[in-house]
């Protein structure tokens, strides 16, 4: 299909769905949680081929990876909003106050009417299925864009979608950039974006055309803080599976690594050893997932490149490499001229830099952008404290990684320059609802004391009660 065919489908399909959505404004619970069992039913059938068709676009991606970091949480935000439906739908009544008694307020959760998803190939099942679910369960038309980088699972999925919802309800759409263009520049009443800061600058300059909401869910330079109270040894296991995931392709991985001067080449030895223990070998291992494609690559090939024209010392992982998998590395002290500390790195490569005080460690997350994770590994509560109070991150972990995200009662998203709004269990069933204001006058009312004109005793015993000196 050519590509202004494929705009003007992606047109029409969006004008079905406004049609839907007004001739169906409020759809009850049982509706929503028919499409929400759906939704878990076609995934607890599929998830074997969704898997393998990931599998397929990375030329390689641990099965076993794709269930722990993907399916499973899948499962896990739908049934959460099963169970939590019927609460999150009611009303919530707020306080009136004395003067405008008889009376009563609450806020109606009311929903958007089409929302828009913007997937990003590194966990595509998970950042599909659940901002999809937390938008159904608010009542919303849904479209998705898919990642032009996972072709085969993109078609996977949109067959099991359009065999499983009408169009008019969930809608996934394919394409190259001039379609996710399009895409972007729909008038949806509230658009989600997963990936780049770069990216999101665009998206969120088309949705401003249409003064559309939207949240941006980012990236950034994620920290990882070792302290001398640390247990030493576990934050290094921690560290490295959280770089480990998808190969360091996850948007809050740990991006570099701050430990004490003291401790830095221990940090290194036992790193790179705990992941030898994670992979006994990289060629032919099942559990070692590939950069996604060949541009990816080259680009974190050039970071190396350019990190030891700087005078870097890069310490790698033994093992033999093959196709697009690259063996995990560490470089050493890296500065701030080298490419890699001036981007994501997005891959599997920590840079390590050593502090000898905390104030030089929080002092160099300030001077970068603020990013979508920070963690802290150290038992010490009042420098725990002291971190968070001195620190802009979207999420923070202490004495763990990557697990904040995996918590549906906890929002996920970022500050700054890693996004802006957030989603996850009732966060995203908010974000995707209009909290509507009411207030209810029954028929008695004391109001007329105010109606012109004035002068009135009654507005003069009302300006004494409110202006009266202290």
């Amino acid at each position: 299909m050519q590509t202004q065919d494929t705009i003007d489908q992606l047109h029409k399909q969006f004008q079905d769905q406004q049609h839907a959505y007004a001739k169906q404004p409020y759809p009850n619970s049982n509706q929503r949680k028919q499409w929400l069992k759906q939704l878990l039913v076609q995934l607890q059938q599929h998830e074997n081929t969704l898997c393998h068709a990931i599998c397929q676009d990375f030329s390689h991606r641990s099965i076993d990876e794709t269930r722990i970091a993907e399916i499973i949480p899948s499962l896990s935000a739908i049934k959460y909003c099963i169970k939590h439906l019927e609460q999150w739908m009611q009303p919530s009544s707020k306080r009136v106050g004395l003067l405008f008694q008889p009376a009563k307020a609450y806020v109606m959760p009311q929903p958007l009417g089409v929302v828009g998803i913007i997937v990003p190939w590194n966990y595509p099942i998970y950042l599909a299925i659940g901002p999809l679910c937390q938008a159904l369960a608010a009542g919303n038309r849904v479209m998705l864009k898919m990642s032009e980088f996972t072709p085969q699972f993109s078609q996977c999925f949109q067959d099991i979608i359009s065999n499983s919802f009408p169009s008019d309800l969930v809608c996934v759409v394919t394409g190259d950039t001039s379609i996710a263009q399009a895409f972007s520049q729909l008038p949806f009443n509230h658009l989600l974006f997963t990936g780049s800061t770069a990216v999101g600058k665009h998206i969120m300059r088309a949705a401003s055309e249409n003064l559309t909401p939207v949240t941006l869910e980012l990236g950034g330079k994620s920290p990882a803080i070792i302290a001398q109270d640390a247990d030493f040894d576990e934050a290094i296991q921690r560290i490295a599976f959280g770089k480990a995931m998808n190969s360091g392709q996850t948007c809050v991985a740990p991006d570099y690594v701050l430990v004490h001067s003291t401790l830095e080449q221990q940090f290194i030895e036992k790193y790179l050893l705990a992941l030898q223990k994670f992979y006994p070998h990289i060629e032919n291992n099942p559990d070692y997932t590939a950069i996604i494609n060949q541009k990816q690559l080259e680009r974190l090939q050039h970071y190396l490149q350019d990190a030891k024209q700087h005078g870097a010392t890069i310490h790698t992982m033994t093992g033999q490499t093959s196709g697009r998998k690259i063996a995990h590395c560490v470089i050493q002290q890296p500065t701030t001229a080298m490419k890699v500390m001036q981007e994501e790195i997005f891959g599997p490569i920590l840079p390590v830099i050593s502090y000898t005080h905390i104030d030089e460690a929080i002092e160099y997350i300030n001077q970068g952008a603020r990013p979508l994770a920070l963690y802290y590994f150290g038992f010490n509560r009042t420098q725990q404290q002291y971190v968070l109070q001195h620190t802009h991150s979207g999420g923070v972990c202490f004495n763990e990684t990557l697990m904040h995200v995996a918590q549906e009662d906890l929002p996920f998203g970022g500050v700054g320059a890693s996004g802006m709004g957030s989603y996850h269990g009732i966060e995203g069933f908010k974000t995707f609802s209009h909290e509507k204001s009411v207030f209810v006058r029954p028929k008695l009312s004391f109001m007329k004391m105010i109606y012109p004109p004035y002068g009135q005793w009654l507005q003069k015993k009302l300006f004494k009660l409110y202006f009266k000196k202290p």
